[in-house]
């Protein structure tokens, strides 16, 4: 079943914490250098706060630099989607969760190989599973 977070914005009110709330179903960001996971370095996999939906492995992230979690690739194709973002007066990508559509964060074309992306994503829109 797909849970979608602009869909459940109440219960998910009632689930998360405000700051989450704000990233996830506002399109809020966190401040640089404070998200629990910008410098983590534990294996494991990354996953929707929302709906747990697995989303980045931490073989793909990589310090970036820009004070939140970064990696070059999603998990699978379908762990996330891209969304045109004119917000702020900018052009940028925004992801979102492939399955509930939680916002995450934002897409660059300034990463490293393989793949010159860069997934810059708010930490408090991520859950780690750790191996």
């Amino acid at each position: 079943m797909t849970i979608h977070a602009k869909d459940n914005k109440d219960s998910l009110r009632e689930k998360l914490d405000p700051q989450t709330y704000k990233i996830v179903c506002e399109c809020g960001t966190e401040p640089a250098f404070t998200g629990k996971y910008w410098d983590c370095k534990t294996p494991g996999t990354y996953h929707c706060v929302v709906c747990e939906h697995a989303l980045f492995d931490s073989e793909t992230k990589y310090d970036s630099g820009s004070g939140w979690p970064s990696y070059y690739a999603p998990l699978t194709e379908s762990a996330v989607k891209d969304r045109v973002d004119t917000s702020h007066g900018m052009f940028r990508t925004e992801v979102v969760c492939g399955n509930c559509e939680a916002h995450l964060g934002h897409v660059f074309e300034d990463g490293p190989a393989p793949t010159g992306l860069r997934y810059c994503i708010n930490s408090a829109s991520l859950e780690l599973h750790s191996r």
